[in-house]
């Protein structure tokens, strides 16, 4: 299954945030070991440098950033999805070309802890923990 990591989780996982980390780590690790293809935008590499520049020193943070280069599949975006995303109705222009890069990227789902942000995407868009307790069904 392919499926597609929005940045919130990923912080979750790099700043340990407690309440997030358990599900984001789970489902960082069943990417790792190749159980489910994971994708993660450009966009949120170079987002995640910003954010997380305060919080972590640079070798820590560059070291993380190359951790998650091994473990997903970094995608990019075109001049098409940049524009494709001007003229969808959301109304984050980011969240939109997460949801463009997860559909040209054909993930089944996109995890994130924001999926009010995604009720506009084609793909469906589930928090962490419901993407584990669906896993662990089927």
């Amino acid at each position: 299954m392919r499926i597609f990591i929005d940045t919130n989780v990923i912080i979750d996982v790099l700043a340990q945030r407690q309440e997030f980390y358990k599900a984001s780590l789970q489902v960082f690790k069943l990417c790792e070991i190749g159980k489910h293809t994971g994708c993660v935008s450009s966009l949120s590499i170079a987002n995640i440098m910003y954010i997380c520049r305060k919080a972590l020193d640079k070798d820590t943070l560059e070291n993380a950033v190359q951790n998650l280069m091994q473990i997903f599949e970094i995608t990019s975006l075109t001049q098409r999805e940049l524009i494709k995303a001007l003229n969808m109705d959301f109304s984050d222009y980011e969240d939109a070309l997460q949801a463009i890069s997860a559909q040209a990227n054909k993930a089944d789902y996109i995890i994130t802890r924001n999926v009010k942000d995604f009720k506009n995407s084609n793909i469906q868009a589930i928090t962490p923990e419901k993407f584990l307790a669906n896993m662990s069904v089927n």
